[in-house]
């Protein structure tokens, strides 16, 4: 049962899950979005603030990302949405705001700067990296070289493979996955609008939120399941190390001009990679840091994360 939306150009003012629309998300607005579904009676909800996973649909994805919202507590806005009967998307819902892109630390590269102002709208992202269950679950395959576990995340997918998965994820669930753009990703890694400033997604202790080349030297030399380090300030999991993510966005050099929801140039050689990888140095995993390769390239430093 779907339910078309309007236009939701006040949606960062609408609080995602009250339901009810009494200023609060309780148990009662499970309640009343049960019957919503049952009966499609929009005058009793406020059906903005139940597309809880921002698809433009009320479906029972959102009943279930509600009850976890409600299970785990308030502290982080998760979204859910089921791929098989035992394989699910966990999303984090990310309002948007306004950050300064880019870095001037001693540790940044030419590719990080000018340091510009970038705003960007609401979107979701994944609250791990794909990992090789979804992976699987989706494509039929697993092309990753580091296995035995698949809650590791996937690599050894270039850009293009991406697109693919991408593809055939929004056939079987009906949503609009896609790549984050490079603005979008920088601003979930950072924090958000709760941003402490830490250099790493979370912390400015790297081991307590990246899987690098340091913490895994005299170990196993490999990737890591998602999710076994700590979160960033929004509840993301991974955004530093473990893998580097492919970006929506063709590369280009940053200019000093405030953007609004930029997606990189319309062409190019290169697509942006984010986040650090296992085997790298740590300025690799700081939030700003940007690389880039033409989108035919695969290797096992190199997975993918979704957004909405």
């Amino acid at each position: 049962m779907w339910l078309l939306l309007g236009s939701l150009s006040m949606q960062a003012q609408i609080q995602q899950g009250d339901v009810n629309n009494d200023g609060s998300v309780s148990i009662d607005d499970v309640a009343v979005l049960i019957d919503y579904l049952l009966t499609e009676r929009p005058n009793q909800v406020n059906v903005a603030a139940a597309d809880i996973d921002n698809d433009g649909h009320v479906t029972i994805d959102d009943l279930a990302s509600l009850i976890d919202i409600l299970l785990r507590g308030p502290q982080y806005d998760i979204v859910i949405v089921d791929v098989t009967s035992t394989v699910k998307v966990r999303m984090v819902r990310v309002a948007g705001g306004t950050y300064w892109m880019g870095s001037t630390d001693g540790n940044a590269s030419q590719w990080e700067t000018p340091v510009h102002k970038v705003t960007v709208p609401d979107f979701t992202i994944g609250e791990t990296e794909v990992t090789q269950e979804l992976w699987q679950a989706v494509m039929g395959n697993n092309p990753s070289r580091f296995t035995g576990n698949l809650k590791r995340p996937v690599e050894g997918v270039n850009w293009n493979d991406c697109q693919q998965f991408i593809t055939r994820l929004n056939a079987m669930t009906g949503k609009r996955f896609r790549l984050p753009s490079e603005a979008e990703w920088e601003f979930a890694a950072r924090g958000g609008s709760k941003s402490k400033d830490y250099p790493y997604a979370g912390s400015d202790d790297i081991d307590r939120v990246a899987w690098w080349g340091y913490n895994i030297k005299g170990g196993d030399c490999t990737t890591h399941p998602v999710g076994t380090l700590a979160p960033n300030e929004l509840g993301i999991l991974d955004m530093s190390g473990n893998v580097w993510e492919w970006c929506q966005d063709w590369f280009a050099p940053y200019d000093s001009q405030e953007q609004v929801n930029p997606s990189g140039p319309a062409t190019g050689k290169s697509k942006v990679l984010r986040g650090g990888g296992w085997s790298g140095e740590s300025r690799y995993c700081r939030t700003s840091e940007r690389f880039h390769f033409a989108p035919t390239l695969r290797g096992d430093l190199i997975g993918m994360r979704l957004a909405l």
